[in-house]
């Protein structure tokens, strides 16, 4: 086992500002899957991203790694990059899809002076079990990558996107084809020993997580896990998305890194109504999900029109939007009011939007129980049924 080597390609010009590190997926190239991010990214990031070994540009594959290893070959590379920008040990901003993912929690577990934030996409802090990444090394060394192609393609992708996206698609999938055999196998075995679910309390990085809510191979539960595990997370959940975050939906993955890495948010006084709304509805599908506004906005008449308007734009698009408090917090602070004013319909919409947003069924059991104290025990008690009540549906 040791240090792999790690090579690099620049996505955008290098005075465009901060340094922005991109990390891939196992099976793809660093270019054919960040290029449409980073082109959106180029006006204010010098981005460069990175491939594994036997992937794209990094030819070279080793004796084996660890994940830890791995990250410290992705430092190395960093290292130089920085050097070259006049800035030798300075930090810079991350973001990975997948194991890519996996290397940036464990830059943030083992340098977290260097990262000064980071967005995890489609990753988990431990993703699937040692037995069958150890299964798929074998099969790979045996029969090469191209026996992979079928069963990604299922995975990487939500329903329809092959066919409306036929060029990316091909391009993510020739990758695979192309990869190393022994590097694509070196990096199962060093996924079957990564866990760090135990140590995610100690990464106090701000970190953006982001799940699709059609990922098989890392669902929506594994980047909540590590929103809520680290010190300062925050989970958005991308609708009609599976593993390739970043391919599939460019343009949001985009806005969320930059606006993560600046740590602004447009100011609300700075925009028009239109520009509210529109940032409104985003948070707003994000929070309480696509189905539910959707159903919402059907429902919608002459009558309830500007109020639906009003609550877009300036609950939605002025408050939710804030840098000021993460989506966590938010959602601890909303539930409390709800059940301190009585309003159990909303009650339960915002129970559902706290899991999503990060909190665990056990942290909303516990300001349950606070509530239980400070607004009384009969709103606490409606709280708890009306709780348990969504648990169930969901397990359903």
């Amino acid at each position: 086992m040791s240090i792999p080597t790690i090579s690099g390609v620049q996505l955008s010009e290098p005075g465009a500002g901060p340094l922005l590190v991109l990390g891939p997926s196992l099976g793809t190239s660093a270019t054919t899957l960040w290029s449409p991010v980073a082109d959106l990214l180029a006006e204010h990031f010098h981005v460069i991203a990175w491939d594994l070994p036997g992937h794209g540009r990094t030819t070279a594959v080793g004796d084996g790694f660890s994940m830890g290893e791995l990250a410290a070959g992705v430092l190395t590379l960093v290292e130089a990059v920085l050097s070259e920008r006049g800035e030798p040990g300075g930090t810079f901003g991350y973001a990975g899809d997948s194991v890519g993912g996996a290397v940036g929690l464990q830059l943030l577990l083992d340098h977290p002076e260097r990262v000064s934030g980071a967005v995890l996409l489609c990753t988990g802090a431990k993703i699937g079990e040692p037995e069958g990444w150890h299964e798929r090394a074998a099969t790979v060394r045996a029969s090469g990558t191209p026996v992979m192609v079928t069963g990604s393609a299922e995975r990487w992708f939500a329903a329809g996107f092959l066919a409306a996206h036929a060029d990316v698609a091909t391009g993510l999938l020739q990758a695979l084809q192309h990869a190393d055999r022994e590097g694509y196998a070196q990096i199962c075995e060093a996924l079957a020993g990564f866990d760090v679910r135990a140590r995610l309390a100690e990464i106090d990085v701000p970190v953006l997580a982001v799940a699709g809510t059609e990922d098989v191979a890392t669902p929506p539960a594994l980047l909540t896990e590590i929103a809520s595990g680290v010190r300062r997370g925050r989970l958005v959940v991308l609708d009609g998305v599976a593993h390739l975050a970043p391919a599939e939906a460019p343009g949001e993955v985009a806005h969320l890194i930059g606006e993560h890495l600046s740590g602004e948010s447009p100011a609300a006084g700075s925009r028009t109504l239109q520009e509210a709304y529109d940032a409104g509805l985003k948070v707003r599908r994000e929070v309480l999900g696509g189905a539910h506004v959707d159903r919402a906005t059907a429902a919608i008449t002459d009558v309830t029109r500007e109020f639906q308007e009003l609550i877009t734009q300036y609950a939605w698009g002025t408050i939710w939007t804030r840098p000021g408090l993460d989506r966590r917090s938010r959602s601890l602070i909303t539930l409390t009011a709800l059940v301190a004013r009585g309003h159990h319909e909303e009650l339960a919409m915002h129970v559902k939007a706290a899991l999503t947003n990060g909190l665990s069924r056990d942290e909303i059991k516990e300001l349950l129980l606070q509530c239980a104290i400070y607004c009384g025990v009969p709103d606490a008690n409606t709280a708890f049924r009306i709780a348990q009540q969504v648990f169930a549906d969901l397990d359903a």
